[in-house]
Parts: structure tokens; C-alpha cells; sequence
């Protein structure tokens, strides 16, 4: 009988091998699947749009507009904004040094570098996260301001809500990928326009190619659409891999102005193609003219001191908000202290008494006695002795207050006897002669001139004619070899300085020299605070005087 030694069809070996090579074949495969040996396809971030005209705000494009997505750096915007708001209101300077914490010097790339325990001016952590994009920056403005970036976050929150941002929910100050920190291209849109017309003294940071930091020049990572297309000045780029390219970019050509957002773009390539296909969209579909209509600038809330109450999950505008106070609360009500100077020893009124006890008094009493056969009623110094000593804060007793009133009430309907009268002419002459120790009225300053004494101011001699309401000044900010020179350089001043150059007029004066671009009608006040504020930033600025 032959044996089967090798491995055929017809033997168990055989069927058992073929089995363990299909199990490995099998596993490998879903290994290689696991660790990324086989090729895989990148899944693109999802796309979003909107465009609309910003000087009314009115819609001219939108596309999944209201989707939550990643919102990526476009999160500083909002950390931007808050930092402008605490500046305005006196929370924080410019010039304040900020003492970095070791969890903002830890944040990941883009960065400025900043260390743990290094001290920095505001405004640099402002133009760092503003213009490089800066999470340490980021970072630690919202410590800063709030104390931690938890507290810092909350107050994001309410300033979303406050600004219409219904659908956007932080978590972070720097917008790297966080579970539940989303936004929409609709909520970005609306925050970039709050952006441009509540803080236009700040918005000139958007538009910058490059800036000093502080501890070194940095780029603006928005250098290349602003650089490529015409008209564009900001706002902020934003990406992460699972953000994808965002960017919300504001352009201006000539009374028109487009604010276009993108999220989900492919490479920073595409996604400036995007916008300025979207913006030249916006271009032509938004009116020549069109009224201005500045959004609402949202009431002042403080750092901290109003909470308003939502949920943890969901979308924000799921959930009706309730305001709570939860500081401010009177705990003690404090006493009124005494006036400065009283006295805090009583004050007698014995002279009265003396004073009082006068001969015709005495007489009358004697005569009253033997006539009626009665007691006599108690004479006024007898109703003194009842009245209790004043203090010096004015306190009586109140049974001495109830006695007196009664008694002057009596007063008031007798009859008034010849005794009574020359009686009260005695204690009005006794209370003369005792000594004043209350407060007087202070004196007025020897510093603190009549009106009348005051001179009169020197008249200012105006020797040309002026439609501006007696602002009379100006500035000048250079002079040119052409006019077109000029109207650039005043737009653009224009532009960058509208909180003290709006309403001024824009001329330019053609002199012997050259072409002089020169704002006039304004007071002396705004000429010299734009100039101070131009000057700052390297742009020439003279003021310009009544001649």
C-alpha cells in the first residue's frame, strides 16, 4: 500500500496550507491598510463662501454660507477685535509689557518665538497675531485680558453673540483644531466687516506686507493676494489640515467696497484664485453708489462682568441666553462718615439757661401764683433740662424731638404776651453771643478766577474765506511733482486715518514748488492729533494754521 508524502490536492496538509497563506495574505493587507503602506486619497476640507457689498452689507454671493467648519486662524480675528475693544476702554495700553506664561510660549507653529518670563509691549503680540499669524501671540493676549485663555475663550463667546455670529462657538484664541470650535463663512464675513468699520484706526494692520514685532520683522502671511490684486487690503488667512486655505479678504476701488470669505481652499494658490474671482464677482454686481450702512458697534460688557448663560454643545443660537450679574452685588451698607472738622464733644446749651433767668421772669411766675393758686407751668429753662445734649453729629433723642415739636406747635396758636416776647429777645441775644463751632463753607481757591476777570482770548486773524464752521486748520502731508501724486497720497491717508481725518476736505494745492496735498477744515485740536498719530507710522505731517 503506497504512502502520500507530498502535498496534493488530496491531502489535508495541502488544504492547510493553501488556508494559512489566504489568513496572512488577508492580514498583511489589513495591516498595510492600518499603517498607511497602501495609497490612500487625501479627503479635501469642505467649501464654503460669501461675498457681499460692505458698505450696506447686503448678500451678492453665498455657497454653504451657514455650514460650521473649521474656522482655523480666522479665530484671531476675533481675538484682534477684543484686544482693540480693551485698548479703547482703558482695560490695557499699547505700550503695556506683557509677561509671557510658559502655556503661551508653548504653542505650536506659526509662532513669533516668544519665551516664558519674557516681557513684551502689547501692540507687538497685536501685529504678530494680526499680521504673522502668531499662536503664541494669540495666546497670550487672551491670558492677559481674561487671565487664562478658558476665561478668555467665554468672553469670545459673548462677543460673537453681541455681534451676530449665531453660528460660531470657540475654544481657543488661535483657532488650531479643537473639538467643537467652529465657525461659517457667513459669521466670518460679518466679524471681518465689525472689524473695518468698529476699529478703523486698526485696520491699516491688515494690509501691512511686513511689521516689527518686537523681537523681529515679520511677513504677513496675506503678502501675495495683497500684492496681486488691486485694491486689496486684508483682512486674514487661516489654515489646518482639517480646515483646509481659508481667507477673508476686503478690497476697495473707488466708492466700492467687497468683502469676500473662502473656507476649504486647496493650496494658497487656489484658494487667492477663489478670491479674486470672488471679489471681481462682487465688483460687478455691487451698486456704483450706495448709501453707508455701518453695522452696530455692540455695548461695552467689560472683562468679564456679565456671563451670559449656553449650553456646551449644539449650535450657539440653539440655546436662548439669559443675562446674569455676578459681580457688582452690594454686600454692606456703609454708614455715613462724620463731616471733617465737627466737633466730637457735645455742645451745651447751659448759657441759654442762664441767660433766661432774668428778673421779669421771675416776677411774672410770683404774680401767677397768687392770682390762679396754681403751679406754675415749666418755664423755658426747665423745658431746656429736658432736651438732651446734641452731638456732634446732629442725633436727638426721640422723645426730646416728639416734646419739642408739640411744644412749638402750642407756641404757634397763643397768643404772643409782652413776657414771651421780651423772653425770646433774650435767647436770641444769648445764642448770638455763643461762639459759631460748625462748618463754614470753604473758601474759593485763590487759583480759581471770575469769569468776568478771566482775559479775553486773543482774537485769531483769518484772511480767507472758509465754509467749514470756524475750523480753520489743517495739514499737510508732502509735496509732489504731479497732481495725481498728491490725490494718491491723500486717498490713501484717507484710508488709513479715518477716525481724525473724516469730514476734513481733500485739496491739493499747485505752488511754484510743486503740488501740495494738504486736508483742510479742521479744528487745531484734530490737525495736531492726526499729525502726532501720522508721525507715528513715518508719514509726513505738518499742521497747517489760520493765514
Amino acid at each position: 500500500m503506497a504512502v502520500i508524502t507530498q502535498d496534493t490536492p488530496a491531502s489535508g496538509r495541502y488544504f492547510r496550507t493553501r488556508f494559512l497563506w489566504a489568513a496572512a495574505g488577508i492580514l498583511l493587507a489589513v495591516l498595510g491598510l492600518g499603517l498607511g503602506l497602501a495609497p490612500q486619497r487625501a479627503q479635501a476640507a469642505p467649501y464654503a463662501a460669501m461675498v457681499i457689498d460692505a458698505r450696506t452689507g447686503e448678500v451678492l454671493h453665498s455657497r454653504n454660507a451657514d455650514t460650521r467648519l473649521h474656522p482655523a486662524s480666522l479665530t484671531k480675528m476675533m481675538t484682534l477685535y477684543i484686544a482693540f475693544e480693551a485698548v479703547r476702554n482703558g482695560e490695557i495700553t499699547l505700550d503695556t509689557k506683557v509677561k509671557i506664561s510658559r502655556n503661551a510660549a508653548a504653542e505650536p507653529p506659526s509662532k513669533l518665538g516668544l519665551k516664558s518670563g519674557q516681557r513684551i509691549a502689547f501692540r507687538y503680540l497685536i501685529r504678530a497675531a494680526a499680521v504673522k499669524s502668531a499662536n503664541d501671540a494669540a495666546t497670550a493676549i487672551g491670558e492677559t485680558l481674561s487671565g487664562s485663555e478658558a476665561a478668555f475663550t467665554r468672553r469670545m463667546n459673548r462677543t460673537a453673540k453681541a455681534l451676530g455670529m449665531t453660528r460660531t462657538t470657540f475654544k481657543n484664541a488661535h483657532g488650531l483644531t479643537a473639538s467643537g470650535h467652529l465657525s461659517t463663512a457667513s459669521d466670518m464675513t460679518t466679524l471681518g466687516r465689525h472689524l473695518l468699520y468698529d476699529y478703523p484706526e486698526y485696520y491699516n494692520l491688515f494690509s501691512r506686507r511686513s511689521t516689527n514685532a518686537g523681537i523681529r520683522e515679520v511677513p504677513n502671511t496675506n503678502r501675495r493676494l495683497l500684492a496681486a490684486y488691486r485694491g486689496a487690503d486684508g483682512i486674514k488667512t487661516g489654515y489646518t489640515r482639517a480646515a483646509g486655505f481659508n481667507l477673508v479678504a476686503s478690497a476697495k476701488r473707488g466708492n466700492e467696497r467687497i468683502i469676500a470669505t473662502v473656507f476649504g481652499g486647496k493650496s494658497t494658490t487656489s484658494r487667492n484664485a477663489k478670491v479674486a474671482e470672488l471679489l471681481d464677482l462682487g465688483f460687478r454686481r455691487a451698486p456704483s453708489r450706495a448709501a453707508l450702512r455701518k453695522p452696530q458697534r455692540p455695548a461695552y460688557q467689560g472683562a468679564g462682568n456679565v456671563v451670559v448663560a449656553e449650553a456646551d454643545d449644539g449650535p450657539a443660537h440653539a440655546v436662548a441666553g439669559k443675562t446674569i450679574r455676578v459681580s457688582g452685588q452690594v454686600e454692606t451698607s456703609l454708614r455715613p462718615k462724620l463731616r471733617p472738622g465737627a466737633s466730637e464733644s457735645p455742645v451745651l446749651v447751659a448759657a441759654l439757661e442762664e441767660a433766661l433767668q432774668t428778673p421779669p421772669a421771675e416776677a411774672a411766675a410770683a404774680e401767677a401764683v397768687a392770682e390762679t393758686g396754681a403751679a406754675p407751668e415749666k418755664t423755658a429753662p426747665e423745658q431746656i433740662e429736658n432736651v438732651q445734649t446734641v452731638s456732634a453729629d446732629g442725633a436727638l433723642q426721640r422723645d426730646a424731638v416728639r416734646d419739642s415739636i408739640a411744644v412749638a406747635l402750642a407756641e404757634a396758636e397763643a397768643e404772643p404776651a409782652p413776657l414771651e416776647t421780651a423772653a425770646a429777645a433774650t435767647v436770641i441775644a444769648a445764642v448770638q453771643q455763643v461762639p459759631f463751632t460748625g462748618l463754614r463753607p470753604a473758601a474759593r481757591p485763590a487759583s480759581l478766577a471770575l469769569a468776568e476777570a478771566s482775559p479775553e482770548p486773543e482774537p485769531v486773524v483769518v484772511t480767507r474765506l472758509s465754509t467749514s464752521g470756524g475750523r480753520y486748520w489743517g495739514i499737510n502731508v508732502g509735496l509732489y511733482s504731479s497732481r495725481y501724486q498728491a490725490e494718491k497720497v491723500l486717498l490713501r491717508t484717507a484710508l488709513s486715518e479715518l477716525e481724525t481725518l473724516d469730514g476734513s476736505l481733500r485739496k491739493v494745492a499747485n505752488t511754484r514748488r510743486g503740488f501740495e496735498a494738504n486736508f483742510l477744515g479742521m479744528s487745531q485740536e484734530q490737525a495736531e492729533l492726526a499729525c502726532r498719530r501720522l508721525n507715528a507710522r513715518n508719514v509726513t505731517c505738518n499742521p497747517i494754521g489760520p493765514s
